[in-house]
Order: C-alpha cells, then sequence, then structure tokens
C-alpha cells in the first residue's frame, strides 16, 4: 500500500470530518443524512492517517508529490 495523499489532501479531509462532526454533536444535522455524513468523516479521518485513499488507486490520482 503506496502513500497517494499529500499532506494538503491530508488535511482538508481532516477538517472536513471535524466540521461534520461538530454539525453533528450540535444537532445541526440529524437522522440518517447525520449517521451518513459522519461515516464518511470517519472514513475521511482514516484515510488521512494512512495517507492513502482506495479510490485514487482506482482511478491512478495521486496528490503525493514526493513519490513521483
Amino acid at each position: 500500500m503506496k502513500k497517494n495523499m499529500g499532506i494538503i489532501d491530508k488535511a482538508i479531509r481532516i477538517l472536513v470530518a471535524a466540521v461534520v462532526a461538530i454539525l453533528f454533536f450540535t444537532g445541526v444535522i440529524t437522522g440518517i443524512l447525520g449517521i451518513i455524513l459522519l461515516v464518511l468523516a470517519g472514513v475521511f479521518v482514516l484515510t488521512s492517517l494512512i495517507s492513502f485513499c482506495p479510490l485514487y488507486t482506482l482511478f491512478g490520482f495521486k496528490t503525493d508529490k514526493s513519490s513521483k
């Protein structure tokens, strides 16, 4: 599993995940949509921590400049 995510991509994903989590836990987004977005936010955090996105591999996309 090669790294395929750059630092800016990881930062954006973590920021989006934090915003979704805040909106969910303050009750702004609720119900099924809230749960789906919270799960997606968890996936964003996980992929940011391991610097690997499976969808990037599928489409041949890479934001990590150091591995080129």
